[in-house]
């Protein structure tokens, strides 16, 4: 039977970073992920590549003397299961750290009813709600919390600027009734208007129907030139579907979670061909290249492209040099390590076992790395958060193309102008 490795390692550390564990021992990281539900393709997407991350700086030589692992928990897409997931891994298992949720109505009360109070380092991957910054503002997360991810603060800008500039001016909207999806709707409603932009109807949806025929009715009001559809893969097809047979325009705007092949099928590619979507976006590295070629094989099959997956690899990269930083497997000095480990100061580390090695032993020489991940060099400030360009996408004949940037400093820009 295993050790779980949770403890200070001072005596380790007395005996040299050369020595070998006598017996097989474990760091263990809590995980909760969206494997089933509305987002369970993020999810599924989303753990296999945190342990693609693990499994490299495993084959580089782990940490602390022992084989980082991953304790993985169902949220089901649901806020009190996480919880209850949550509460097992930080009170019983007593992990210092939980890597997850995907989607914010499960990474939100993870956060404020099991992480920060028991003050346990929390890295969510997607989670983009704009109240993840302001619990940081208001001193609510003890500076425990990171995503790698930007905030709907910015991509709702994005995605406004962006429908303008596609000639989508006269716009319905449909969103899913929680954080996310009205934080979403309203950063995007107020740059719209003060772009000139008309929203026609506003629709709030619970998730897991059988049935949306009634929310695209409701929708249809107004007569709108497209629609914007804030959801998650499962749902949002259903909803499409409904708009559509209801007489709605082929004409959407998309958020981030619908850049996904499982939508675009369950809609039918031959209605898509005038969708347009934003997501947080990449600064293409060698990490980038690295995980591309090889996430597929090891994931038995999904895609590198996926919802989550590359953010997800770099949020387990960056947990697991951060404990190897921390020099044990104690949340605060693993929180304080996530800065000294990402930024803008050391050597540049990429992503895959060769650089996690190079990692290690300079971590071990008392040197300063920075990892440079799957989606471009990676710094957060004091609230967790990171700063990023937006990817600007088409579906086209069933396939998402890249159809531009929008840098961050733009988005704020854009930003600023339309809170004038």
């Amino acid at each position: 039977m295993k050790k779980s490795y949770l403890a200070p390692l001072a005596v380790l550390a007395g005996l040299g970073a050369c020595m070998a564990p006598a017996v097989a021992c474990d760091v263990e990281v809590g995980m909760v992920m969206e494997l089933t539900g509305p987002a369970g393709v993020y999810g599924q997407a989303g753990a296999k590549a945190v342990e693609m991350a693990f499994k490299d700086i495993n084959e580089a030589g782990g940490v602390l003397g022992c084989t980082l692992t991953a304790d993985t928990r169902d949220s089901q897409s649901q806020g009190n299961v996480a919880v209850d997931q949550a509460t097992q891994l930080v009170n019983i298992k007593h992990v210092p750290v939980v890597i997850g949720g995907i989607i914010s109505s499960v990474s939100l009360p993870i956060l404020t009813s099991v992480t920060a109070p028991a003050k346990v380092v929390q890295v969510s991957p997607a989670s983009s709600s704009p109240t993840l910054t302001q619990l940081g503002k208001e001193g609510k997360t003890g500076g425990y919390f990171f995503r790698t991810i930007t905030s709907d603060a910015l991509q709702g800008t994005a995605a406004a600027q962006y429908a303008i500039d596609q000639g989508l001016k006269k716009l319905a909207i449909i969103h899913v009734n929680n954080d996310f999806g009205v934080n979403m709707m309203r950063e995007f409603s107020a740059t719209f208007k003060a772009l000139g932009g008309e929203i026609t109807s506003v629709t709030p949806y619970n998730e897991k129907q059988a049935n949306y025929s009634s929310e695209a009715t409701a929708a249809l009001s107004g007569e709108p030139e497209a629609l914007y559809l804030v959801s998650y893969p499962v749902d949002g097809a259903t909803i499409a579907r409904a708009w559509i047979s209801n007489g709605g325009p082929q004409k959407f705007l998309l958020n981030d979670g619908m850049n996904s092949s499982d939508f675009i099928k369950a809609v039918g590619a031959q209605y898509l061909n005038e969708a347009y979507g934003t997501s947080s976006g990449t600064d293409e590295t060698a990490s980038t290249k690295y995980f591309y070629d090889n996430f597929a094989d090891f994931s038995g099959g999904i895609a590198p492209d996926a919802p989550a997956a590359d953010r997800s690899y770099d949020a387990g990269a960056i947990v697991g040099l951060a404990i190897a930083k921390a020099g044990e497997a104690k949340a605060d000095k693993i929180r304080d390590a996530i800065f000294d480990v990402t930024g803008t100061e050391g050597t540049p580390i990429y992503a895959g076992p060769e650089e996690f090695k190079k990692a290690l032993d300079l971590i071990k020489k008392g040197e300063k790395i920075r990892y440079e991940g799957v989606i471009g060099p990676v710094g957060f400030d004091q609230y967790g958060d990171i700063t990023g360009p937006f990817r600007l996408w088409k579906i086209a004949d069933g396939t998402i193309e890249t159809t531009g940037m929008m840098q961050a400093d733009e988005v704020a820009e854009i930003k600023a102008k339309a809170n004038q």
